[in-house]
C-alpha cells in the first residue's frame, strides 16, 4: 500500500480567509483538500467551494495544452501547438507592436485576483510588462476605493486582528454577507455571542447573515455614508465620544463637528430611508458599548461616493475611542500590515519612457476609444469578458481583429474564446506560492503538491520564458519561485523576523510578529502622514475632494437621477452568489447545480406593478445592455430595488450575457473604483 504525504497548501482565491490547506497525495494524485486544523483562522475547515477544489483540478475541462485560434473571435475554435510555437508566436507581435509608431504602451496586461499570490500574481508578471514598457493596469475593479478611503484616514488598510473579534460585545456587520464571502469569522462572532455580544447588521439586502443578526437596518443602496454621518452626530451631541482618544490620537475633530452637525438623524434617515429613530439607537448602542467592532466589507463602496462610504465608517472606531481594546475597532482589511518591499519583487526601475495607466475598470473605453489604440492585450487572473463593466463595449473590443490577444487560464472561459493565443495555466496544488492574506495576520504558504496537469505552467515561468524571448537579460528574469519567495521575506520590518522560507516550507503558515491580542491603534501609532487618525485629510484635499468625511450620493438612484429612473426605476445590486466567487467556481458542475439558474430578486410590491410572477423569466435591461433572468419575488429587497447573484460565466447564461452589460464604466469617488452596484435598470416580463 502506497503511504499517503500532507502537503501543505494554501487557497488562492480572492477571500480574505486566506486558508491554511492540508492535500493528501497518493501515487502522485490529490486525494483529499482539508483546512489545517493548526492554523488558528481556518480552524480545520474550508468552504463549501474550496472542499471541492479538486473538482476543478481534475475536470476534464481543464486547458492543458498551448493553443491557437482557428475560428473567429468569439467562437471558442482552437487548434494544438507546442509551447514554443506559442512563446515566439507572442514573442513576435510583441516586438512587431513596440517597435512600431504607437510603441510598447499598446500593450496591455490585464489581471487581478483569479489567483492570489506574490509569486503568480505580482511578482514576474510586473517586471515582464515593466520592462516591455507596456500600458500599466490600475487595478482597480473591486477594492481600490474602499482601500485609498482607509489610506488616507487611518493611513493603511490595518485593523481589527479577526482573531480577537470574539472579545466584542457589539459586533457590526455592514455591508458584508459573513456566512458566504468571510466564513472563518463566523465562529469568533459565534463565541462572542455566547458571551453575551450583541450582532447588527447594515445592508440594503437581507442576506442570510442578516437572519442571524439581532438587528437589521436596511438602508438605501449607496446611502451608507449619510447613515455613518448622522450616527456622528448624534454621538458629538450626546457627549458620547471619547474626548482624551480624540485629542491625542484624532486630527480635526472640531472640523468634523463642523461637517456632522448639518447631518441629524431625520435628514439621514430620509435619504436612507430608514427610521431616525434606528440611527439614533444604533449610535448610543456602538458609542457606550465596549468593545465594539465593525466589519466592513468591500460591496457598499461600489458606487459613485463609496471611498467616502468607508472613510466616514472607519472615522467612528476614533471617535468613540474603540480603538483601544483588542476586539475593538474596523476591519476592512489586514493587507497593508505585509510590508514586502515592491520596488524589489516588481521592478518597477526597469520601466522605459512614461507609459500610460489604464484603469481595468474601464476596459471597454480602452480597447474601444484609446488613441494610440491598444494593440495587444495579456489576460491572466480574470474573465474581464464576463466581469468587467460595461460587457457589450468589453465584448466589442476583444471582437476586434487587430487586437492580438493572450489569455493564459485554467479553463476555457468567456474571455479565452476570444484569444488568439491561448494558454494552459497550472492550479494552486501544481505551483508554489506564498499568499498574504487581507482578512488576518498570517502568511500562508503554497508547496506544489502534483505535477503540473498536461503542459501546463505557471504564471511566473511564462512571463521568465517570454523575457528570454523577447532578450530581456537582466538577471531578475532568471529568479525561480524559490528566489521570489525569498525576495519577499527578506523584507526588514521587525514582524517578519523569524519567518523564513525554511519554515514556511515546515509549518505551511507564519503569524506575524504581533501580541496576541493585537490593537493596531489602541495607542495612536496610525501610518498617516501625522501620526493620527486623519478626520481632515491634507491628502484628500489635494485630490480636490472633501478632506472631511462627506456623503456623494448615487449617480443612479430616483433621489438622484429622476429622468433616469423614470425610465428605470430599479436599483441593482450584484453581490456574489453564495456558490460562486467571482466566475471562479461558477462554470463547475456540482456549484451551477446549487445556484440552479441565473435569476433576479425583486419586490412583491414591483412584481405585482409588472405583470411578473414568481419564475417567470424576464428581461433585465437600461441603455447599457441587458440579460435574462429568472425572477424571484422576495421580501428581502425592498420596493425600487433589485438583487442579482453574480457572477455566471456569459456562455452558461441565457442570451450569453450577464448582469455586468448593465453597469457602466464610472468611477468612485476615491480610488477610481467600479461602480458595480450603482446602476438603475428595468426588469419586464420576458417572451422569450
Amino acid at each position: 500500500m502506497t503511504a499517503k504525504r500532507i502537503i501543505h497548501a494554501a487557497c488562492p482565491h480572492d477571500c480574505p480567509d486566506t486558508c491554511a490547506m492540508l492535500v493528501e497525495v497518493e501515487d502522485g494524485r490529490a486525494t483529499r483538500v482539508s483546512g489545517d486544523p493548526d492554523h488558528t483562522p481556518t480552524r480545520g475547515f474550508l468552504c463549501t467551494k474550496v472542499t471541492r477544489y479538486l473538482e476543478r483540478v481534475y475536470n476534464p475541462g481543464r486547458l492543458l495544452y498551448p493553443m491557437r485560434r482557428v475560428g473567429a473571435k468569439g467562437e471558442g475554435r482552437f487548434e494544438r501547438i507546442s509551447w514554443d510555437e506559442a512563446l515566439d508566436q507572442i514573442a513576435r507581435r510583441f516586438r512587431e507592436i513596440a517597435a512600431s509608431a504607437d510603441g510598447p504602451e499598446a500593450i496591455l496586461p490585464y489581471s487581478y485576483g483569479g489567483t492570489m499570490g506574490i509569486v503568480n500574481g505580482s511578482s514576474m508578471d510586473r517586471r515582464f510588462f515593466h520592462r516591455l514598457g507596456a500600458s500599466k493596469l490600475a487595478r482597480t475593479i473591486c477594492s481600490s476605493a474602499g482601500v485609498d478611503a482607509m489610506r488616507y484616514t487611518v493611513g493603511a488598510t490595518i485593523g481589527t486582528d479577526m482573531e480577537n473579534f470574539h472579545l466584542a460585545r457589539l459586533i457590526v456587520l455592514w455591508g458584508t454577507n459573513t456566512l458566504s464571502s468571510n466564513i472563518h469569522l463566523w465562529p469568533e462572532i459565534q463565541q462572542a455571542l455566547s458571551c453575551g455580544a450583541r450582532l447588527i447588521g447594515i445592508d440594503p439586502h437581507r442576506n442570510h447573515t442578516m437572519d442571524h443578526c439581532h438587528q437589521f437596518i436596511q438602508i438605501n443602496p449607496g446611502t451608507d455614508a449619510a447613515f455613518a454621518l448622522a450616527v456622528m452626530n448624534v454621538i458629538v451631541a450626546e457627549g458620547l465620544e471619547d474626548r482624551d482618544y480624540i485629542e491625542r490620537y484624532t486630527l480635526g475633530f472640531e472640523l468634523l463637528r463642523e461637517q456632522v452637525a448639518a447631518w441629524p438623524p431625520a435628514r439621514a434617515a430620509s435619504i436612507c430611508g430608514v427610521t431616525e429613530n434606528e440611527i439614533t439607537e444604533f449610535a448610543r448602542e456602538y458609542a457606550t458599548t465596549r468593545p465594539a467592532v465593525i466589519r466592513v466589507n468591500y460591496g457598499l463602496q461600489r458606487h459613485a461616493g463609496g471611498g467616502m462610504a468607508v472613510r466616514a465608517i472607519a472615522c467612528l472606531p476614533a471617535l468613540t475611542g474603540a480603538w483601544r481594546e483588542a476586539g475593538g475597532g474596523v476591519l476592512l482589511s489586514s493587507s497593508g500590515m505585509f510590508t514586502f518591499d515592491e520596488a524589489v519583487l516588481q521592478r518597477p526601475d526597469l520601466i522605459r519612457g512614461n507609459p500610460r495607466t489604464v484603469n481595468m475598470s474601464r476596459l471597454g473605453e480602452a480597447l474601444t476609444d484609446f488613441e494610440p489604440p491598444v494593440r495587444a492585450i495579456y489576460v491572466y487572473n480574470s474573465n474581464p469578458a464576463a466581469i468587467a463593466p460595461d460587457q457589450s463595449k468589453v465584448i466589442e473590443g476583444l471582437k476586434r481583429e487587430d487586437l492580438f490577444t493572450v489569455v493564459h487560464e485554467q479553463f476555457q472561459t468567456d474571455t479565452a474564446d476570444y484569444a488568439d493565443i491561448l494558454l494552459p495555466a497550472t492550479t494552486q496544488l501544481e505551483h508554489r506560492d506564498i499568499v498574504k492574506p487581507y482578512g488576518h495576520y498570517y502568511l500562508v504558504y503554497n508547496e506544489p503538491a502534483i505535477a503540473p496537469m498536461g503542459e501546463a505552467k505557471p504564471n511566473w515561468e511564462v512571463f521568465s520564458l517570454l523575457a528570454e524571448r523577447m532578450g530581456f537579460e537582466e538577471d531578475c528574469f532568471k529568479d525561480t519561485d524559490e528566489d521570489i519567495i525569498r525576495q519577499a521575506l527578506s523584507t526588514e520590518a521587525a514582524i517578519f523576523d523569524g519567518i523564513t522560507l525554511d519554515r514556511l516550507k515546515r509549518d505551511g503558515w507564519a503569524r506575524l510578529n504581533l501580541p496576541e491580542t493585537f490593537a493596531p491603534f489602541a495607542e495612536g501609532g496610525f501610518h498617516t502622514p501625522s501620526g493620527k487618525c486623519e478626520f481632515y485629510s491634507e491628502g484628500l484635499e489635494r485630490e480636490g475632494l472633501d478632506p472631511l468625511p462627506d456623503y456623494i450620493p448615487p449617480r443612479e438612484s430616483p433621489a438622484t437621477a429622476p429622468e433616469l429612473a423614470a425610465r428605470f426605476p430599479l436599483q441593482l445590486l450584484s453581490p456574489p452568489a453564495n456558490s460562486f466567487l467571482n466566475t471562479s467556481f461558477s462554470h463547475l458542475p456540482s456549484f451551477l447545480k446549487s445556484e440552479r439558474q441565473p435569476f433576479i430578486q425583486i419586490n412583491p410590491e414591483d412584481a405585482r406593478k409588472r405583470g411578473i410572477s414568481d419564475g417567470d423569466r424576464v428581461r433585465v435591461w437600461n441603455d447599457r445592455g441587458e440579460c435574462r433572468l429568472v425572477a424571484r419575488l422576495s421580501e428581502r429587497v425592498k420596493p425600487g430595488v433589485a438583487v442579482a447573484l453574480s457572477i455566471w460565466w456569459n456562455k452558461l447564461s441565457p442570451d450569453h450575457t450577464n448582469v455586468n452589460q448593465t453597469v457602466s464604466q464610472a468611477l468612485t469617488d476615491i480610488g477610481a473604483g467600479a461602480t458595480f452596484f450603482d446602476n438603475l435598470v428595468e426588469v419586464a416580463k420576458s417572451d422569450a
